[in-house]
């Protein structure tokens, strides 16, 4: 049983940005990073699947977004690398919020400096940039919205709404430090966010693009291979009906079932599994006992 459970967790990590070292999770004990364990964004972000599962659904979101596509799509080795942009991804996402503050600022300048050099012009002829703050703003609540999303689905869906409340005021602290500005700090704020942005989204055959890609990138092993296909297809369950239609992702009520009741299936074995993921590794940090 040990031997099954630790291969998994081999896996998962594999999958996420602990597979490239750089950060310290668990020293300099008693550093509670940006936010500390009491955070909701330790709550919302410290759950694999749901995290996987949100994150999926983002990218997806994001790129409906013709500025965005353009500074993924020029600037990003994501057609060769699909799985080393997601854990980078994954890196920043966990260090900032289960980093020591340290490794958080550095996350974040580190970001900055990138995104100073992401510039150029779409398609359309408008130029783009990744410092853009209202850009900043909609890769932000794209992500952040899918992650909330993930976790009421598929973790606790009696999170009260006082809690969904404050992740979104504390998590806007990261994008804001990136250079966001005017970002959502509520549940309502970004229900409003998201209905006003939908007249500048749209699907070309770039976006398909990466739609393909995400969906043909190599999963690591075998074993990780029917895992990350079920992911994917929750990443798509969970996109907004009008955002899965302009991607032209259908899927049947059947299907969407048959997906959610598999997630729910297969999430308490990588619960079971997973010991030291970065919220693990922080808790420790902190003197917390396992969860």
């Amino acid at each position: 049983m040990e031997f099954i459970r630790s291969r998994i967790e081999r896996q998962i990590i594999s999958l996420t940005g602990l597979a490239l070292g750089q950060l310290d999770y668990e020293n300099p004990e008693g550093d509670p990073g940006l936010f500390g364990p009491d955070s909701a964004c330790w709550k919302i972000h410290g759950d694999f699947t749901s995290m996987m599962i949100g994150g999926i659904s983002a990218l997806l979101l994001q790129m409906l977004h013709p500025l965005a596509l353009s500074g993924v799509w020029d600037h990003s080795n994501f057609r060769d690398d699909m799985l080393g942009r997601l854990r980078r991804t994954g890196q920043f996402i966990s260090g900032t919020t289960f980093g020591t503050r340290r490794d958080a600022e550095w996350l974040i300048d580190k970001v900055r400096e990138i995104h100073l050099k992401v510039v150029g012009t779409a398609p359309d002829g408008r130029p783009y940039a990744a410092s853009d703050p209202d850009l900043l703003t909609w890769v932000h609540v794209a992500e952040v919205s899918c992650f909330l999303k993930a976790h009421l689905r598929y973790l606790n869906p009696d999170l009260s709404g006082e809690e969904q409340d404050r992740y979104y005021a504390e998590i806007a602290l990261v994008a804001e430090r990136l250079g966001a500005r005017n970002v959502p700090r509520s549940r309502q704020a970004v229900a409003d966010y998201l209905d006003a942005m939908r007249p500048q989204l749209q699907a070309d055959e770039r976006t398909r693009e990466v739609v393909r890609l995400l969906f043909s990138a190599p999963a690591p092993s075998a074993l990780a291979k029917p895992f990350g296909i079920l992911m994917m297809q929750a990443g798509v369950d969970l996109l907004p009906d009008w955002a899965s239609a302009t991607l032209g992702l259908h899927q049947r009520p059947w299907q969407r079932r048959v997906v959610r009741d598999l997630v729910w299936r297969v999430a308490p074995l990588l619960r079971w599994a997973m010991r030291n993921g970065a919220v693990h590794r922080a808790r420790r940090r902190m003197g917390l006992p396992p969860r």
